[in-house]
């Protein structure tokens, strides 16, 4: 690392970049604070707060299309009519820039990304930045969100060279598609304290033409130097570290830095993290008679509470925005991400169970509501996410967090009506304005808007129970729960005739998985067979339009064609580590929710294309890509994070523990062991950075539950003790149904099902573990008892 950073001092005083502050972007990174991490260019960059973008030349009009008007991912289409003669990621480019002897330009971004609109409005328009860029460099334009790889392996640069990392990602690369410069957001032109991105062209095509062979040499030792860095192997460690040592520091590092009063684990920027509640959830599990187990669960629900309450939730149309930009939950960044929707309805599922307290599992039912209605295509898949921006009014230019806020003025206008029995003259506007905490000055402070885009607006944030508001104007709890619930929906219906958003209808598989599983663990939770249908119709769609046979392998991504039909890219994109893992944990929560064992058939069927393409017999653990996608790339990663989603290497750990629990198949357990054994190290070092990989160790360590139930599954007596596990918080189990059928699937994977019978003709439970099984159980109450203790 220090060779990296001698390295890129030097790199630095090529380039002659004036000294300026780190820039923050609204965009973020994709790894632990994500999508909005402080970022930092390797060529001095500003701050990229709202106040500081810098005005440039208004472009020309664009009639002519460049290359990009042939691709399908909603990003690249949005710089269709650059004046930029973008490549998108492949060979015809390599080629160009090889044959040229030129660098290139690498633009790395997602379509709902705040700061990639503005460096494509400001930069990417200008005629003279694109000059620049057509004579000198190859341009190459990448959506993140399709080729993750490409996304990681240079993010990994830019983190290890500046201070941070973030989109827009700006990389230039030698024909060779190794790394030099590096950085993120760049205004176009030059202010007081930043270096502006025509300047950073200029100065880079005079060092690539002057001092080549220093910039290779120089961009070589970099890319050994983080080869070694990110090399994941299990080494000469036979086993991975004790499971009740790493629970200890992981939950010791979240507790030092718990927000006690507002919940979350930073000041500002605050993100969800749901991978963090998980972990808080089953550390309480195994230690509620504990001070810390206490501890946990009390921080992961305050935490969810707190969220809940805040304007980060959209509380008129219901789902949760990326993140908020203050400590108190309040403004947040107005984009919504489908994986988030995924995770969080889970994690406000599995507080449920815990806490019995049904302000959780509305919250849950809300987000899939929101994603019901926005983020569905009608053939059962899901969309990625919606724009933060949108315009106030039809013709105007986008800002952000327009089609939320509200003023005091409209929210009067649309709820005029009197309150009766109130002690004091107030109107149904009066008393939403009132609990949402809602000025006539606007809610949002300067700190939160530097542009001034959203003076005089509001967030609506829950600023008192129902009681306290009740209380406050004399009147009935019920009464204002009615009254509120009105006004909120009149708001909507006002809201629906605003421009939207816009909407990335790309469909990722990986995202997809997430959102499977968000419905099937809900609806398993509530009984509620309509959720449930929502995964089954999501799975459904996996199979039939993101899966090759013939392979058994997953595509990446797909799209929303015109008249509801479902397009992909020539050639497919072919999925990534992570999209097998999220998809054979949907699968897998969709069996324990359906107990149709074809999801269960599917879920081995794709582990095993998994292990095929993406295991490292050498090291142990999941390479994020395949060899041959990736040829080319300095790097063959494997992801050592859990961030705003959860390391696939994390999910695949639990996968295998369950497929395992489900088959018997020792081969499971003999990877899920190399894998945990492969990230000792990290671990070690930094546990709060994997605390999905830390619960996955525990799972291994303390032992799956099998909790077969042996019955009819459309017989009350079986759904009556299938929903007694699915009410009660067992993260370490598998769920199994025997319908006494020798010859089913399960039956065929584990032969001791054949030896458990049914009590008196009556639905019976048997708990399982370690090669041994409980008495038979026929009564819930009983179930309940034993899964308890």
């Amino acid at each position: 690392m220090l060779e990296t950073r001698t390295w890129w001092c030097r790199s630095l005083l090529l380039l002659r970049a004036r000294p300026c502050l780190a820039s923050s972007c609204r965009g973020g990174s994709s790894r632990d604070k994500d999508r909005s991490v402080s970022v930092s260019s390797s060529v001095s960059m500003p701050p990229g707060g709202k106040g500081s973008r810098t005005n440039c030349a208004q472009p020309t009009p664009q009639k002519v299309t460049n290359r990009l008007i042939s691709e399908k991912s909603p990003y690249l289409l949005q710089h269709a009519y650059n004046p930029v003669d973008w490549y998108p990621w492949g060979q015809e480019a390599f080629d160009k820039a090889r044959k040229e002897n030129k660098p290139i330009f690498l633009s790395v971004g997602y379509s709902t990304c705040h700061w990639c609109h503005m460096m494509e409005e400001e930069s990417f328009r200008n005629e003279e930045i694109g000059r620049l860029l057509n004579e000198d460099f190859v341009s190459i334009k990448v959506d993140r969100e399709e080729r993750p790889d490409v996304d990681k392996v240079y993010m990994t640069f830019v983190q290890a060279t500046s201070s941070g990392g973030g989109w827009p990602m700006s990389v230039w690369l030698t024909p060779n598609l190794q790394p030099f410069v590096g950085g993120t957001y760049f205004p176009p032109e030059d202010g007081l304290t930043r270096v502006g991105f025509r300047t950073v062209l200029l100065r880079i095509r005079d060092q690539w033409k002057q001092n080549k062979n220093v910039l290779l040499e120089n961009s070589q030792r970099v890319t050994t130097a983080l080869l070694a860095r990110s090399e994941i192997s299990t080494g000469d460690r036979q086993l991975p570290p004790s499971a009740a040592t790493m629970n200890s520091r992981c939950f010791q590092q979240l507790d030092e830095g718990y927000d006690e009063e507002y919940g979350g684990f930073a000041e500002a920027p605050k993100f969800p993290t749901p991978v963090i509640l998980s972990f808080l959830f089953s550390y309480w599990l195994s230690h509620r008679l504990t001070q810390d187990g206490s501890r946990a669960q009390q921080m992961a629900l305050h935490t969810l509470k707190m969220m809940a309450n805040g304007g980060v939730r959209d509380h008129i149309g219901q789902g949760f925005h990326r993140y908020s930009t203050d400590r108190q939950w309040h403004v947040p960044h107005f984009e919504k991400m489908l994986y988030d929707q995924g995770q969080l309805a889970v994690a406000y599922s599995q507080a449920f169970q815990i806490s019995g307290d049904e302000f959780y599992i509305d919250v849950a039912k809300g987000v899939l509501q929101y994603v019901a209605r926005n983020l569905s295509h009608r053939s059962g898949g899901f969309y990625s996410a919606e724009d933060a921006d949108s315009p106030p009014e039809r013709s105007a230019p986008p800002k952000e967090g327009a089609f939320y806020v509200w003023t005091t003025k409209e929210v009067q206008q649309l709820l005029p009506e009197p309150v009766l029995g109130a002690t004091e003259p107030l109107t149904s506007g009066q008393l939403l304005m009132k609990h949402y905490g809602l000025t006539e000055a606007g809610n949002i402070s300067p700190g939160q808007d530097p542009k001034g885009e959203l003076q005089g607006q509001n967030v609506l944030t829950v600023r008192y129970s129902l009681e306290l508001t009740a209380a406050r104007f004399g009147l009935e709890v019920e009464v204002v729960r009615t009254l509120l619930n009105t006004g909120l929906e009149k708001l909507f219906q006002a809201r629906k005739r605003r421009p939207k958003p816009h909407l990335d209808s790309k469909m990722l598989a990986a995202w997809n998985g997430l959102m499977v599983s968000g419905y099937a663990v809900t609806g398993a939770v509530l009984g509620m067979e309509r959720l449930v249908n929502y995964a089954t119709n999501g799975a459904k769609f996996l199979k039939r339009h993101m899966f090759d046979v013939g392979s058994s392998r997953l595509m990446r991504a797909c799209y929303a064609g015109s008249g509801g039909t479902v397009e992909h890219s020539n050639p497919p994109c072919w999925g990534f580590l992570e999209d097998y893992a999220f998809v054979v944990r949907g699968l897998l929560d969709l069996y324990e929710a359906s107990l149709e064992s074809a999801w269960l058939e599917w879920a081995l069927r794709l582990q095993d294309t998994q292990d095929r393409l993406f295991w490292d017999a050498r090291g142990g653990g999941y390479f994020c890509s395949e060899a041959e996608l990736g040829a080319g790339l300095p790097l063959r990663l494997k992801d050592d994070q859990d961030g705003a989603e959860p390391s696939a290497n994390s999910v695949s750990a639990h996968n295998l523990l369950r497929l395992y629990g489900f088959t018997g198949h020792k081969d499971w357990i003999d990877k899920c062991v190399c894998l945990l054994t492969a990230f000792s190290e990290r671990m070690r070092r930094v546990p709060v950075a994997l605390p999905e990989m830390v619960r996955a160790l525990s799972a291994h360590q303390q032992t799956l539950k099998q909790i077969v139930i042996c019955g009819d599954p459309q017989a009350k007596d079986t759904k009556a003790l299938v929903q007694c596990v699915h009410s009660i918080y067992i993260p370490n189990k598998v769920l199994i149904l025997a319908d006494g059928d020798p010859s089913s699937f399960l039956s065929r994977q584990l032969p001791f099902l054949s030896t458990l019978r049914r009590l008196e003709d009556r639905a019976t439970a048997y708990v399982c573990e370690n090669q041994a099984c409980s008495m038979p159980i026929t009564e819930p109450s009983e179930l309940r008892k034993l899964l308890h203790h």
